[in-house]
């Protein structure tokens, strides 16, 4: 998996992220971001060009550097300073209530410790401040559901840990965050197993 996750896994995510639909889903989302901005997976920067250009300022975070290294080249035509940096959402290096918004595309998934990383966000989050996601994640029929669980056992060695079958909604308001907009269904394209989303925003 070593060379695999260095040299094949990043290019595979960056084009796969950016599909049509998936970029129109990103620009509604994260145009909703305000103040001080933690971006939790930033991967390649394919949100950066969405956000608006009137940021106190981004600090992005991804564990991969060849990917950081993508989104190193896009930061340079935004607007607003931008900082990123390799770590893990489950050990954010930031203050205490030291942001307004985070924002998470396609990232909880992947997460090695959701719950753990969710606590973090709480604690960087300013009272009042907004946790803005999108995410795949476990889907409402049993039949799917089943699909899932075999799946993700392989999936989430050949896709970077990702899973398919992990409750988004509940791992949100398990972690102290209260959900205030959630919407929930299939994209258009592809299997259901891969397609069911959960996307929202949740305060701190």
């Amino acid at each position: 998996m070593g060379m695999y996750a260095r040299r094949i896994l990043p290019w595979l995510i960056d084009f796969g992220m950016r599909r049509k639909p998936l970029l129109r889903l990103r620009e509604d989302l994260v145009a909703g971001a305000q103040g001080q901005v933690l971006e939790i997976g930033v991967g390649s920067g394919l949100n950066l060009p969405f956000y608006q250009r009137d940021l106190e300022g981004l600090w992005g975070i991804d564990p991969s550097p060849e990917l950081l290294a993508m989104a190193r080249a896009q930061a340079a035509w935004v607007h607003f300073p931008v900082s990123l940096g390799e770590a893990r959402a489950e050990d954010l290096p930031l203050d205490d209530a030291s942001v307004d918004s985070v924002v998470m595309t396609w990232t909880l998934c992947s997460i090695a410790e959701p719950a753990r990383a969710l606590a973090e966000i709480r604690r960087v989050l300013r009272p009042g401040g907004s946790l803005i996601f999108i995410e795949h994640g476990r889907a409402p029929e049993a039949h799917v559901r089943g699909w899932q669980d075999r799946l993700t056992p392989l999936w989430r060695r050949v896709a970077g840990g990702c899973h398919l079958n992990r409750p988004v909604d509940q791992l949100i308001e398990s972690s102290g965050l209260h959900l205030t907009e959630l919407e929930t269904g299939y994209l258009v394209e592809g299997p259901r197993p891969f397609t069911f989303h959960y996307r929202g925003r949740a305060q701190a």
